[in-house]
C-alpha cells in the first residue's frame, strides 16, 4: 500500500492542552435528566448523572445553553448571559455541577451565543427605544429602502427576510435566525467588551472552556450589500438556501474579535475555545478562525453532521483539509448533535443499527482532532419520531414537512426502561419518548456486557490508551473501493485503521508485521475479507 503523508508539527500533551485530542460529551440540558418532575431537564439532573458521563472515560462535558431565556429557540435566544434560567435551576446549582464534575475528573465547557441575543435582553430593550441612546448601535439597525422594503435581500436561517420592522425606532433590525433573536453589532467595541465580560463571569466560576455558537454569523457587511444568488442546484427548502451568504455573515473582522477572546481565555490557563462554523464557506472560515496561536483553539465543523451517507470521501476530505501544516489550527469532529438528525438513522441505510453504531464510534475515536459524543450516542439511539402535534422546534414547524427539524435528535435520555418517563422525569416530558429507545435504556445496557454502552467505554478507552489516536499524524493509505485506510503515528507508535464503509465485502488482509489491537463486526472466518461495517485497528510490531 502507498502512503500519502499528511505531516504536521509534533503534537504536545501537556496539561495546558488537555483538550488536544480530547473526547467531549455533549449534554442538551432540556433532555438529559429532570430532577423536579416538570418534564424539562435541569442542572441538578445533569449533576446527578455525571457519574454516567465520567464512566464513559470522556475528558469533558459540554452543556448547551442554560442561560435566562424566553426559550423561543430553547436557550439559544439569551436574555441574560450571566443568569441561569429558572427552568434549569440556579447559579448555585451550576456551581455545584462544576464542583462535582471537577471531582470526577471532568472539564466543563459551556455554549456562548455571541452573534445575537433574545429580543427580551435588556440591551435590546434599550437599543430599540431611540436612535441616540447609549446602546442605540449595539444591534444592527437600518432604514427601509425608499419603497419601505427591507434594507437588503438577506434571508434568515429559519425562513423569511433577515429583517423585522420596529415602529419604535422607525427602522428595521437584523436577525439571522428568528425575529426574536436580534443581531448584535459585534463591530462595536463596547459590545465586544460586554461579551468578554460575560465570558469572564463564567471563567471566574470555574468553566474550562467555551463553544462559540454560530460565531461566523457575528459580523455583517456594514455597507449592507445584497447577497448574490447561488448557482442552480442542490436541495433548497428555505429562501436562505438560494443565496451565497457573503454579506450577512463571515466578515473578516470576526478574526480580530476572536483574538480578544483567545487573549482572555489564555489569561486563565488551560482553557479551551472552539468555534461552531457552518455554511457554504465553513472550511475556509474554520481555518481562519483557528490558525496560529492567537485565535481559537479549535473549530467544530459540519462535514459529517448533515452528510446523508458516511462515505470514504468524507473521511478523506477531513484528513486532507486538516493535515496539520505549520500554523494550522486543530479540528473538532462530531457525527451527531442537537441540530442534526442522529447519525445512525442518517447512515445505516437498512443495515443493523447496533453494528453500524459500533463501527461509527470506532471511526470517530480514530479521527485526528477532538471528538464530540452526543448524549445517547453511547446507547446507539436512532433519530426519534416526533408527531407534528408534539413538535417544538420553530424551524420544523415553519418548514414542515420539507424540513423535519431538530426535535427528533433532542428527545429525552432513556435511563430506565420500565420507569415512568424512562427515568428521565416523573412528569410529562417536554418531547415524547420514542418507544424504540426504551429497549436501549441505560439500565438495560449496563446489564448487557455486549451492549453499545459497554462498547463505547471500550472504544473511548482505546483512544485514551494510544496517544497516536488522540494526537498523532494521520496518513491516508490506498484501500479497496468502499474502504478507508489510514495510519495514526506519534513518536514510536504507529497504528493502522481500516474501515469498510460500503455495502459489500472487500478483499483486504493485514500486512505482515502488524498485530490486532481492536476490531468491530469481524466474524470468525472472515480472513482475507473485510465485511460491511467491519473496522479494525492494528499496531506495528
Amino acid at each position: 500500500m502507498t502512503a500519502q503523508i499528511l505531516e504536521h508539527p509534533a503534537a504536545r500533551a501537556d496539561a495546558a492542552e488537555w483538550w488536544r485530542g480530547a473526547v467531549i460529551y455533549q449534554v442538551y440540558p432540556r433532555s438529559f435528566a429532570d430532577s423536579n418532575g416538570d418534564g424539562v431537564g435541569d442542572l441538578k439532573g445533569i449533576a446527578d448523572h455525571l457519574g454516567h458521563i465520567a464512566s464513559l472515560g470522556v475528558d469533558a462535558v459540554w452543556l448547551s445553553p442554560f442561560y435566562t431565556s424566553p426559550m423561543r429557540d430553547f436557550g439559544y435566544d439569551v436574555a441574560d448571559y450571566c443568569g441561569v434560567d429558572p427552568i434549569f435551576g440556579t447559579l448555585a446549582d451550576f456551581d455545584a455541577l462544576v464542583e462535582k464534575a471537577h471531582r470526577l475528573g471532568l472539564k466543563v465547557i459551556t455554549d456562548l451565543v455571541f452573534a445575537h441575543t433574545s429580543d427580551q435582553h435588556a440591551w435590546f430593550g434599550e437599543s430599540r427605544q431611540s436612535r441616540n441612546g447609549p446602546k442605540a448601535d449595539w444591534y444592527v439597525w437600518a432604514d427601509a429602502r425608499p419603497d419601505g422594503s427591507p434594507p437588503t435581500n438577506w434571508q434568515s436561517v429559519f425562513g423569511g427576510p433577515a429583517w423585522t420592522w420596529d415602529a419604535r425606532r422607525g427602522q428595521y433590525y437584523m436577525h439571522n435566525f428568528l425575529p426574536e433573536q436580534p443581531q448584535l453589532n459585534v463591530h462595536n467595541s463596547a459590545v465586544q467588551d460586554a461579551l468578554l465580560e460575560a465570558a469572564r463571569f463564567w471563567l471566574d466560576r470555574g468553566v474550562d472552556g467555551f463553544r462559540f455558537d454560530a460565531i461566523n454569523f457575528a459580523m455583517h457587511d456594514p455597507e449592507l450589500r445584497d447577497n448574490p444568488p447561488l448557482p442552480p442546484g442542490g436541495k433548497r427548502t428555505r429562501p436562505f438556501d438560494f443565496q451565497d451568504k457573503v454579506h450577512n455573515q463571515s466578515h473578516p473582522a470576526i478574526v480580530d474579535f476572536l483574538k480578544r477572546i483567545r487573549a482572555l481565555t489564555d489569561r486563565y490557563g488551560g482553557r479551551f475555545s472552539v468555534a461552531e462554523v457552518g455554511g457554504d464557506h465553513a472550511e475556509r472560515e474554520m481555518q481562519a478562525f483557528t490558525s496560529g496561536d492567537d485565535r481559537l483553539n479549535s473549530a467544530y465543523g459540519f462535514l459529517y453532521l448533515y452528510a446523508p451517507t458516511l462515505e470514504c470521501q468524507l473521511v478523506r476530505a477531513g484528513a486532507e483539509a486538516w493535515h496539520g501544516r505549520d500554523g494550522q489550527g486543530w479540528p473538532s469532529w462530531t457525527f451527531s448533535n442537537h441540530d442534526a438528525p442522529r447519525a445512525i438513522s442518517r447512515w445505516s441505510r437498512g443495515r443493523d443499527p447496533r453494528a453500524f453504531a459500533e463501527m461509527a464510534m470506532l471511526l470517530l475515536m480514530c479521527l485526528r482532532g477532538n471528538v464530540f459524543v452526543y448524549y445517547g450516542e453511547e446507547l446507539g439511539l436512532p433519530q426519534a419520531e416526533v408527531p407534528f402535534e408534539r413538535l417544538q422546534d420553530p424551524e420544523a414547524i415553519a418548514n414542515w414537512p420539507q424540513t423535519l427539524g431538530r426535535d427528533g435528535a433532542r428527545t429525552p435520555m432513556p435511563w430506565k426502561a420500565d420507569a415512568p418517563g424512562a427515568g428521565f422525569s416523573t412528569g410529562e416530558p417536554w418531547l415524547p419518548l420514542d418507544p424504540r429507545h426504551l429497549a436501549l435504556a441505560v439500565d438495560r445496557q449496563e446489564a448487557d456486557p455486549a451492549s453499545m454502552l459497554h462498547a463505547t467505554r471500550r472504544l473511548i478507552a482505546l483512544r485514551k490508551a494510544h496517544p497516536a489516536l488522540a494526537r498523532g499524524d494521520m496518513r491516508l493509505l490506498d484501500a479497496p473501493d468502499g474502504a478507508i485506510c489510514f495510519e495514526r503515528v506519534l513518536g514510536g507508535e504507529r497504528l493502522l485503521c481500516v474501515f469498510n464503509l460500503g455495502l459489500d465485502p472487500v478483499e483486504w488482509s493485514p500486512p505482515p508485521g502488524w498485530r490486532l489491537v481492536e476490531s468491530v463486526n469481524l466474524p470468525s472466518g472472515s480472513a482475507g475479507t473485510l465485511p460491511p461495517m467491519g473496522g479494525l485497528v492494528l499496531a506495528e510490531g
